[in-house]
């Protein structure tokens, strides 16, 4: 019996659209939720956010804990859906130091917005998602969003929760400009 190795053909299963995704920080399991379906949806990275209206305080050990199970969360996820590469979860910071970094298309999730997905021109390079925590937004924080290039984005006449509201709009971008257009 032989055995002849041919050519290495790797499935690639990452979208062809780079999404970042800063994210509100919710309680335990929904953030841990959020996490893991956002992966499976291929997300290129995450970045936990401390804003207003997070219910979630971490420092110290405490925060260095929850960014390590966060980081094991986004592996069991790429296992399950056999992702080719491992999204980044970026080190949590407040929304303020964390708007400057946004590059792309940048979309705030906003249930009194006014313009959906549809309403917006696809992409030409990246898509920063901004999905805030449990409790929304507070005015100041969505006016700075706006004040840096977020375009604020309703995803219908319900308000989601905050888990619920990233992974919708993360099925609509990738169903709209991504890899689930088929």
């Amino acid at each position: 019996m032989s055995l002849t190795v041919g050519e290495h053909r790797p499935d690639d299963r990452e979208s062809r659209l780079d999404v970042r995704l800063g994210l509100g920080i919710s309680r335990g399991e929904r953030m841990d939720l959020a996490i893991q379906k956002a992966v499976e949806l291929g997300v290129g990275a995450i970045t936990p956010l401390f804003t207003e209206r997070c219910v979630v305080q971490l420092d110290g050990e405490r925060k260095a804990q929850r960014l390590e199970h966060w980081r094991r969360v986004v592996w069991a996820a790429c296992e399950q859906s056999g992702r080719n590469r491992v999204p980044e979860v970026l080190d949590p910071r407040s929304l303020e130091a964390w708007l400057p970094e946004a590059a792309g298309l940048r979309i705030c999730l906003d249930p009194h917005a006014v313009h959906g997905l549809r309403e917006l021109a696809p992409p030409v390079g990246s898509v920063t998602l901004l999905s805030g925590p449990e409790g929304g937004f507070s005015d100041a924080e969505r006016d700075m969003a706006v004040a840096a290039a977020f375009v604020p984005i309703r995803l219908g006449p319900r308000v989601l929760r905050t888990e619920t509201a990233a992974l919708a709009a993360l099925a609509a971008i990738q169903t709209l400009w991504g890899d689930m257009a088929v």
